[in-house]
């Protein structure tokens, strides 16, 4: 096994930031390359009138699921060393739907609202300075917010785990998903433009 590079001591902090820092950017320029750095375009998607955010993140979802895959099967990486957030249900539905509430009213996510930022979009600003008020009222209101933030605690679950499934399975059935959803978007898109 070769990686994760940083588990297995190849580099340390600094340069795990770094990495991280240049990843970030170029992951940010890619997006506003691809035109998801417009508030109209990202909310475009609630509408059905533009779904490229939908494919466009359905890709890189199954992306990143093939490439751990193969990194793992052909034994480069261990899956065992990468750390996987435990779950909250409850506060983590609640939290999702707060976020999708934000998504629809102000037309960005937290990284597409920093991309819009960066090419002086002034809704982004906005966003962004919302987005930090949020945080910073969160921070304040936490010792308040904890027994809910802790709450129905299910541990650190994956998705093949939660269904009762192996990796592979679930794996087909998401690829099988994203082909159905990208004809779904494709479909729906060309029935709204008419």
């Amino acid at each position: 096994m070769s990686a994760p590079l940083y588990q297995i001591g190849l580099f340390g902090d600094s340069t795990n930031l770094l990495l991280a820092m240049m990843l970030g950017i170029g992951f940010g320029f890619f997006l506003e390359r691809g035109g998801l750095g417009s508030a109209r375009k990202l909310t475009a998607q609630f509408y059905f009138t533009d779904m490229s955010v939908f494919k466009v993140m359905f890709s890189a979802i199954v992306t990143a699921m093939l490439g751990l895959f193969w990194l793992s099967w052909f034994g480069f990486l261990d899956l065992s060393l990468i750390h996987t957030l435990p779950t909250y249900l409850v506060p983590q539905v609640v939290g999702g739907l707060l976020f999708g509430a934000g998504f629809v009213v102000g037309g960005y996510c937290p990284g597409t609202s920093c991309i819009a930022v960066s090419t002086g979009k002034g809704d982004g600003y906005v966003h962004l300075l919302g987005m930090i008020a949020g945080i910073v009222l969160f921070g304040e209101m936490f010792p308040i917010l904890e027994g809910f933030y802790n709450s129905t605690p299910v541990g650190e679950i994956t998705l093949p785990q939660l269904v009762g499934v192996t990796p592979n399975v679930a794996m087909f059935f998401i690829i099988l998903m994203a082909l159905g959803g990208f004809a779904l978007a494709g479909r729906i898109e060309r029935r709204r433009s008419i």
